[in-house]
């Protein structure tokens, strides 16, 4: 995958993994939404996310990076930060 990626390439692949691998309903995957809170992950489906998110990125993501994530844009500003590193 490229580092080229913009936040909102980045925003529209997570909905898609998110709908996928939790069946969540894509339009109701907002930059806002708490990903435990709003969309009811819990900490295995964190795992299984990050797991997600090495594919997309290619690289393997580390829990310093994501210990602060508690929002999708959270994530898509984590995701975004480690492919322009």
């Amino acid at each position: 995958m490229t580092t080229t990626l913009s936040q909102d390439d980045i925003l529209q692949k997570l909905r898609q993994v998110l709908a996928d691998s939790f069946r969540l309903d894509p339009s109701k995957i907002t930059r806002e939404s708490n990903l435990f809170t709003d969309l009811d992950l819990d900490s295995i489906d964190a795992v299984e996310l990050a797991i997600q998110l090495q594919d997309i990125t290619g690289r393997r993501v580390k829990a310093e990076e994501f210990r602060h994530v508690r929002t999708v844009g959270d994530v898509v500003e984590a995701v975004h930060t480690m492919l322009q590193a």
